[in-house]
């Protein structure tokens, strides 16, 4: 059974710091930060491929980082300068049929469990 566990969710005041990590239980081409805030659609973050290329929500761009370290097979989201407006469940997914990184949650098939990010102002 594939497994995504995140964590590194926590609670910080604006203009604060978190990195969430996610540990996949096998390897996969594409991987994702996506984000649900209650009573909201899940929406992109970030998405990245094999290769580092990288794709960004433009309400993060310049603040979240993400990254993989492919010798530990784990998934990374650097989030800076942290504002109200991103507490969310964060939840890292996976696709073994993706080519290309996507921020499209539908196109992912495998997902973590989330862990919460909350940000006061």
């Amino acid at each position: 059974q594939v497994q995504l566990v995140e964590s590194g969710g926590g609670s910080v005041q604006a203009g604060g710091s978190l990195r969430l990590s996610c540990a996949p239980s096998r390897y996969y081409v594409i991987m994702g930060w996506f984000r649900q805030a209650p009573g909201k659609e899940r929406e992109g973050v970030a998405a990245i491929d094999r290769g580092g290329g990288t794709i960004y929500a433009d309400s993060v761009k310049g603040r979240f980082t993400i990254s993989k370290d492919n010798a530990k097979n784990t998934l990374y989201l650097q989030m800076n300068s942290l504002k109200p407006e991103d507490t969310a469940m964060y939840y890292c997914a996976a696709d073994q049929r993706l080519t290309i990184a996507t921020l499209s949650p539908g196109t992912y098939n495998h997902w973590g469990q989330g862990t919460q990010v909350s940000v006061s102002s």
